[in-house]
């Protein structure tokens, strides 16, 4: 197949800084396989999709939920990773865990009401959006919490929690294992009192105007790592078993969790 003539890609992630040199592997494994340059930069503006700085990204699946809510989106699913452990079923599906210190009374989410609660930013499912819904799910919608902090990543809420600033907060089930794995002190210092989910993983995404043999290329790149010998070792710095193949309808529980904050008027966290 004749291929478009193209002379790079640029892709961008808009997830947690500890994943970073994960997806600079898997992005340089890419332009290795489809014989073109590569970048990977830290992603500012999805509106850069359309603008024709950025081809192809890792990207949350709320704003993904938010991007393609009307026309026809700047953006295309690819892919999307399947977590290593039990507890993912071999499928592309992620947890939030509610953390506190380990000598916090907590046993329970409900037992933080009054908290002082950290979530990294409004555009994630896993820090924000999920407790949002969960609080609809619970009737919890008049303030729950007794102070709510945006600590800017998962990180960094992780250590919020740590040094008492904060007295609890949701992280992305895979953001904490790599750090529990690279940090084990902090596996010390906290627990998780309650798990929130699943629901459908951040997905790898391109732009809508990337030729279509390229979007099919780069498909079957990211679907092929999970057989790479000589990937496993990126693959698994990631705690990821492979990366499949997913649907715009996978994200319609991510769709329907939006739609019942809408409902019930509740899309601020309090």
């Amino acid at each position: 197949m004749h291929r478009p003539a193209i002379t790079s890609l640029r892709f961008a992630t808009f997830l947690a800084p500890n994943m970073l040199p994960v997806y600079a592997r898997i992005v340089a494994h890419i332009g290795d396989r489809l014989r073109l340059p590569t970048t990977l930069t830290v992603g500012t503006s999805f509106a850069d999709f359309e603008r024709g700085v950025i081809d192809a990204g890792f990207i949350c699946g709320l704003p993904y939920v938010d991007l393609t809510r009307c026309g026809e989106p700047a953006i295309e699913l690819l892919a999307a990773p399947v977590l290593q452990g039990e507890r993912y079923q071999g499928r592309p599906i992620y947890y939030s865990d509610v953390i506190v210190r380990a000598e916090c009374a907590a046993r329970q989410f409900l037992d933080l009401r009054g908290c002082r609660w950290a979530y990294n930013e409004r555009e994630s499912h896993s820090g924000y959006n999920i407790t949002r819904y969960t609080l609809v799910r619970l009737g919890e919608t008049r303030g729950f919490f007794g102070r709510v902090v945006e600590a800017g990543y998962h990180q960094t809420a992780i250590r919020m929690v740590v040094d008492g600033q904060v007295d609890a907060a949701a992280i992305d089930s895979q953001v904490l294992a790599v750090e529990l794995r690279d940090h084990p002190e902090l596996g010390e210092a906290i627990r998780v009192v309650e798990t929130l989910g699943p629901a459908t993983i951040q997905p790898v995404v391109t732009a809508r105007r990337v030729p279509t043999p390229i979007k099919a290329e780069l498909r079957v790149a990211l679907c092929a790592l999970g057989d790479d010998a000589a990937e496993r070792r990126t693959l698994d710095a990631g705690l990821i078993e492979r990366f499949v193949p997913v649907g715009d309808d996978a994200y319609d529980d991510i769709r329907a969790m939006v739609a019942a904050a809408a409902a019930a008027d509740f899309l601020t966290l309090r």
